[in-house]
């Protein structure tokens, strides 16, 4: 985190639960802005020095459209990014849900239904 220190444009917070988010404004450049589109079940808490100084922008969207989804994707696809997940099946379902509660998860499930053996 230290090396990545002020080194990104944008950040995409999709964490829908509480979560430090000093660390991730620290890696905004100057002007950089953090987009929230988990919804958290209580208040975030942050430095707002660091917004202030860093000319920073905490923004969110509770949903986009297909045309912003579209531009997001886009630009995802332009810029080769990728996103870190855990692919389950539908039998690890149960688990799954376990670990959220647990907050034992470290990257966005995503639930392989063509892949399970839903018999």
């Amino acid at each position: 985190m230290e090396r990545a220190a002020a080194s990104l444009d944008y950040i995409l917070d999709t964490v829908p639960a509480v979560h430090p988010v000093d660390p991730y404004i620290s890696l905004l450049k100057v002007g950089g802005k953090l987009t929230f589109v988990g919804v958290a079940t209580k208040p975030l808490h942050f430095n707002t020095e660091d917004l202030l100084l860093g000319k920073k922008t905490l923004t969110g969207s509770f949903i986009g459209s297909i045309g912003e989804t579209q531009e997001i994707l886009d630009f995802w696809a332009e810029k080769s990014l990728s996103s870190m997940i855990e692919v389950v099946k539908m039998d690890y379902i149960n688990k799954a849900f376990e670990r959220l509660e647990k907050n034992d998860v470290r990257f966005r499930f995503v639930l392989d239904v063509a892949g399970s053996n839903l018999e």
